[in-house]
C-alpha cells in the first residue's frame, strides 16, 4: 500500500477488536472447530485471528509492523497473501480475508485464490468480508488504496470463474466502517446480525470452497 496507510486511513481502534470478539462469538465460532487450522489473509491488526479459538492460528500481512499486535500463540508471517508456500498442502480448515481483495488487482486476487486452493483441506473454506460497491459506491473510493470494484454478484462470479463454489452470500452483512462512531455493544451486534433490515450495511460476506 502506498504511503503510511496505517497512519492516514487504517489507524488502531479498540472498537474493531470489540467488534471481532462479538463476531467470533455470534457468527464464526459456529463455523470453526477447536481442532481447526485458521488462516487470516491480510490480517491487519489481527483482531479476527486474536479472537479465534482453534488448534492453530496463522496470520499473514505485507505490513511488517502487524506482528506486534498478535495475541500469544498466533503465528505471524510477513508477506503477501498470494505467497502461501510456507503452508503445507491441504492444511487449512478456514481462511478469512477481511477488507483485502478490494486493495488488489484482479490478477493479484486470482493469484491468491490459486495458491489458497492447494492449501485448503477438501472440506476447507474461504470467507470474504469487504465493501459491496452496490451499497457503498458513494464512499468506496474514500479509501485511496482501493483498486478494484466488486458487488456481491461480481465477487461470487469471480470466485466461480476461478474454481470455487459459493456456499453463502450475504449482500449486506456489516456497516461499511467504524468511522461513524456507532457503538459496538455485543447485544447490538447480535441484533444487527439477526435483523433482516441492516441500516448502513455496506459490507458483504461470501463463503466459498474450492471446486
Amino acid at each position: 500500500m502506498s504511503g503510511d496507510y496505517h497512519a492516514a486511513r487504517f489507524t488502531p481502534d479498540l472498537r474493531r477488536a470489540a467488534l471481532w470478539r462479538a463476531l467470533w462469538r455470534l457468527h464464526f465460532q459456529k463455523l470453526i472447530a477447536a481442532e481447526d487450522c485458521v488462516l487470516d489473509l491480510g490480517a491487519g491488526y489481527g483482531e479476527f485471528i486474536n479472537a479465534v479459538v482453534a488448534r492453530r492460528r496463522i496470520a499473514i500481512d505485507a505490513w511488517p509492523g502487524f506482528t506486534r499486535y498478535l495475541a500469544p500463540g498466533v503465528e505471524g508471517v510477513v508477506g503477501r497473501a498470494g505467497d502461501l508456500n510456507f503452508l503445507d498442502d491441504a492444511s487449512v480448515d478456514f481462511a478469512l480475508a477481511s477488507n483485502l481483495f478490494e486493495h488488489l488487482t484482479q490478477a493479484e486476487f486470482a493469484t491468491v485464490l490459486a495458491g489458497l486452493r492447494g492449501k485448503l483441506k477438501p472440506s476447507g473454506s474461504l470467507t470474504i468480508i469487504q465493501p459491496n460497491y452496490r451499497y457503498a459506491f458513494r464512499e468506496y473510493f474514500d479509501d485511496y488504496t482501493h483498486k478494484t470494484v466488486y458487488s456481491h454478484v461480481s465477487l461470487a462470479d469471480f470466485l466461480t470463474a476461478h474454481g470455487f463454489v459459493v456456499l453463502e452470500c450475504r449482500p449486506r452483512f456489516l456497516p461499511l466502517t467504524l468511522k461513524s462512531r456507532l457503538p459496538v455493544w455485543p447485544w447490538l451486534i447480535d441484533a444487527y446480525l439477526r435483523s433482516p433490515i441492516k441500516p448502513m450495511a455496506g459490507q458483504m460476506l461470501i463463503r466459498a470452497r474450492p471446486r
